[in-house]
């Protein structure tokens, strides 16, 4: 069998893909997490005194705790499987590939399973989001400094 008919073949067997019913549960899903966030950050304006720059850092740290204690109990996984990458765009998603990956590894002991590879899909987010910041900032320094810019 030839590469064109194999492709003709795959092409009438594969299912196919619902792409609106897909982008429409990720516009949601990502849209309610966003939502459910925005909510945290008023939480913490109004109770606690924060300001709009200064609620940012707790909320992150609001969502992300909410989604470890949802994949642990198995529930964040069914929210996953409908909102597709509308649950992992958010910084949940971040949240959730952390702990996925220390449940997952937790027979193996706490130092070696769970700490040796809880940060193994985070870690390289960390460092991409870390260098991305010091090229970003560099840029900004430059262009300060050459007064192409006035910050």
């Amino acid at each position: 069998m030839d590469q064109k008919t194999y492709s003709q073949l795959e092409q009438k067997m594969s299912p196919k893909v619902p792409l609106a019913g897909n982008l429409i549960r990720a516009f949601l899903t990502g849209g309610l997490i966003c939502a459910i966030g925005q909510g945290i950050m008023y939480f913490y304006m109004y109770f606690f005194d924060f300001t709009e720059k200064t609620a940012g850092n707790p909320t992150v740290a609001t969502l992300i705790f909410i989604v470890m204690l949802l994949t642990g109990f198995g529930k964040y996984k069914k929210i996953a499987q409908f909102g597709g990458a509308g649950s992992a765009v958010p910084v949940t998603g971040f949240g959730n590939a952390m702990i996925s990956s220390a449940i997952e590894h937790r027979t193996e002991g706490y130092v070696l399973g769970v700490g040796g590879n809880m940060f193994k899909l985070a870690g390289s987010v960390i460092v991409f989001g870390v260098f991305a910041a010091f090229v970003v900032a560099l840029i900004k320094t430059i262009l300060v400094k050459f007064g192409v810019v006035g910050w």
